[in-house]
């Protein structure tokens, strides 16, 4: 049995992916990595609280077998495209390089449909970055996902993204074809997608588009 480590365990995709990995006979042990206690009760849960911007105090906790890393947010919440960058660039590299360091054999992170490092889009550009160095590291996989615009109900109310997914899907028809990448999806069936993929048995770096991930979430 394999001990998981996460990271964004309290966003839309993390919080599912917990209850999962918790339920689950793949894992004996999960660890969080999270700034507030998240109030969860299980035997197989081990909470390490923690400040990110003082990687010296957790190095050496990244200990396990699959790391997931889910963390994200959005430059308005951020509140700058330096703090967005710490958030979805700065903090999963940082992860990455002590888990590499501890021996960790898997990276799976959630990146987003369109990410690419040569972008002119800073959102989109800060993925494709992240997607890059993750593409240079050792590990034995490292699994992207990149979801199209998510579905569901989030700790914090985004207008954009409850109006966009509102009328994208009134014309979920017309997503076929090439168009079918673009098709919203739940946040739960990414995380689903998510634990999937870590059971398999992957080797090197592959990138999964959201249909693919709706196909392996369903």
């Amino acid at each position: 049995m394999k001990t998981a480590l996460v990271i964004g365990s309290t966003g839309l995709i993390g919080s599912h992916l917990l209850n999962i990995l918790l339920e689950s006979n793949e894992y004996s042990k999960v660890i969080a990595f999270t700034k507030r206690d998240l109030g969860i009760k299980n035997s197989k849960l081990v909470q390490h609280i923690i400040d990110f911007d003082q990687p010296e105090t957790y190095s050496q906790l990244i200990v396990g077998d699959d790391f997931f890393c889910t963390i994200g947010t959005t430059i308005k919440k951020a509140g700058s495209q330096k703090e967005f960058r710490k958030v979805d660039f700065e903090y999963p590299k940082q992860f990455a390089s002590f888990a590499l360091q501890n021996k960790v054999t898997q990276f799976l992170i959630i990146s987003s449909l369109g990410a690419n490092a040569s972008s002119s889009n800073f959102y989109l550009k800060t993925k494709g970055e992240i997607q890059e160095y993750l593409k240079t590291t050792d590990f034995e996989s490292v699994a992207v996902l990149q979801p199209s615009l998510l579905l569901g109900d989030r700790t914090e109310f985004r207008l954009a993204e409850k109006v966009g997914g509102f009328f994208m899907k009134l014309l979920s028809f017309v997503f076929f074809g090439n168009l079918k990448k673009h098709k919203p999806i739940e946040g739960k069936t990414v995380a689903k997608a998510l634990f999937t993929i870590a059971q398999r048995s992957n080797v090197g770096f592959k990138i999964y588009k959201s249909d693919l991930i709706q196909e392996i979430g369903k």
